[in-house]
């Protein structure tokens, strides 16, 4: 049987979020499948940067985080949240 080994309790959302790699890009589309206070599991078709900007649509306004790519398996990618906020 696997050990958890992360800190931070996971959620499942589902939830179609956006990622910005720089000043002036445009947004591309990923899905977050699962999310913590320090981290998500997202699934985008596109490479996605080292470091990046996602941002999530919620009922109460728009959620800014910086982020880090921590793995990546294919499409999918671990990331870590690097701006402390919460």
């Amino acid at each position: 049987m696997l050990r958890e080994r992360r800190k931070a309790k996971r959620r499942i959302i589902n939830r179609v979020a956006q990622y910005y790699s720089g000043l002036g890009a445009l947004p591309r589309t990923c899905m977050i499948t699962d999310i913590s206070d320090s981290g998500a599991r997202l699934y985008a078709e596109a490479d996605m940067p080292e470091h990046f900007t996602l941002t999530v649509s919620t009922e109460s306004g728009d959620t800014r985080r910086a982020c880090r790519v921590v793995w990546r398996l294919g499409g999918e990618y671990g990331i870590a949240f690097t701006d402390g906020a919460r």
